[in-house]
């Protein structure tokens, strides 16, 4: 009896490595689990949908990547990145961009991106830009390129040789359309790509022999559909006012453009040209200067250059708005007659200024 004791005793006495080792790889399980979760489980802290994140060349270095992500709320385990980034080979892949990363990504995924180079298309919507400093300052707001290192480039004569265009004629090159960028795309290379949708223009319906008949190089029925855009915003009138325009020019008359000296001035808010602003000293003054001037005021839209290139042939040397407010003009051959209309849109803006201000 004793010795069936002594051995039960010394059974149980015995250590009980089976369940150590059950501990130890239950352990090991729940880390691994953890880890898992860590790397493909929701990895950012930001509220938004997305968010844009900008890698600048400086970034893209261990250490300084895993804290910016870390500070834009883009990664909550920067040590795990540092123990993954090595095995995908992120180092030697990672470029400069724009990165998006959607609210609730892994760590993999956005480790992925990086390294694969999915960067988001920046989408610029072209519309009317009036002055080289507007463009460089767009810029300096969608691209990595700053606005001032734009602004240099499109004033260098050298810069813009390769494009066939002086300084005056930069905005020449830039076509209203819609295009896709990659954020740290060069600024040669982006006026190279817009600069593309301009030549495809030109290569198209036979526009080059349609402005040749008009006696004008492509560059100068750009700077005159610039005139004819800011002038109105009636398409079914736009080729009456580049008549007037090519009428004046025919008998070496000023082109007297009011939207040139609001150009000249700066001020594209002026609503009407007073007698001062005409002694403005620039060549864009087509009151003091004949002849077109040396380049456009405005990117013109698709409208008003086919206006220029399709002009009909008219006796019209001049025109104004309509005093019934309607956006059309009035159009005429004769000064006497102008300055009857003139006066007639003259009286009318007094009226309505009076009644807005009694």
């Amino acid at each position: 009896m004793n010795q069936k004791k002594s051995k039960k005793r010394k059974s149980s006495q015995q250590p009980q490595w089976w369940k150590k080792l059950l501990t130890v790889l239950g352990i090991i399980i729940l880390l691994g689990a953890w880890c898992i979760w860590l790397i493909l489980g929701p990895a950012t802290s930001f509220n938004e949908n997305e968010k844009a994140v900008y890698l600048y060349a400086e970034d893209c270095v261990p250490g300084k990547l895993e804290d910016k992500l870390k500070n834009e709320g883009v990664m909550t385990n920067p040590w795990m990145m540092k123990w993954l980034a090595g095995p995908l080979n992120l180092w030697t892949k990672i470029q400069p961009g724009k990165y998006t990363i959607q609210r609730n990504q892994s760590l993999l995924q956005t480790l992925r991106m990086l390294r694969n180079n999915r960067q988001t298309e920046v989408r610029w919507v072209i519309k009317k830009i009036r002055t080289p400093e507007q463009f460089a300052g767009i810029v300096g707001k969608l691209f990595s390129t700053d606005s001032l290192t734009c602004l240099n480039f499109i004033s260098s004569a050298d810069a813009l040789s390769s494009f066939g265009v002086n300084p005056d004629q930069f905005m020449t090159l830039i076509f209203p359309d819609t295009y896709f960028f990659y954020w740290n795309t060069s600024i040669d290379k982006i006026i190279e790509k817009i600069a593309e949708q301009r030549n495809t223009y030109w290569a198209t319906n036979d526009r080059m022999e349609l402005a040749a008949k008009k006696g004008l190089t492509p560059e100068q029925v750009y700077t005159l559909a610039s005139i004819v855009e800011e002038e109105t915003y009636n398409d079914a009138e736009k080729g009456k006012v580049a008549s007037v325009y090519m009428n004046r020019l025919k008998k070496g008359m000023p082109l007297g453009a009011d939207p040139t000296i609001k150009f000249a001035l700066r001020d594209f808010g002026l609503k009407r040209i007073l007698h001062g602003h005409l002694q403005v000293a620039s060549p864009y003054n087509t009151y003091r200067n004949k002849g077109l001037p040396p380049g456009p005021i405005c990117t013109p839209g698709k409208a008003s250059l086919d206006a220029v290139l399709n002009a009909p042939e008219t006796n019209y040397l001049f025109f104004v708005a309509n005093s019934d407010f309607s956006q059309n003009h009035v159009f005429t051959s004769n000064y006497q007659d102008h300055l009857k209309y003139a006066k007639l849109y003259q009286q009318a803006l007094n009226e309505r200024y009076k009644k807005a201000n009694p």
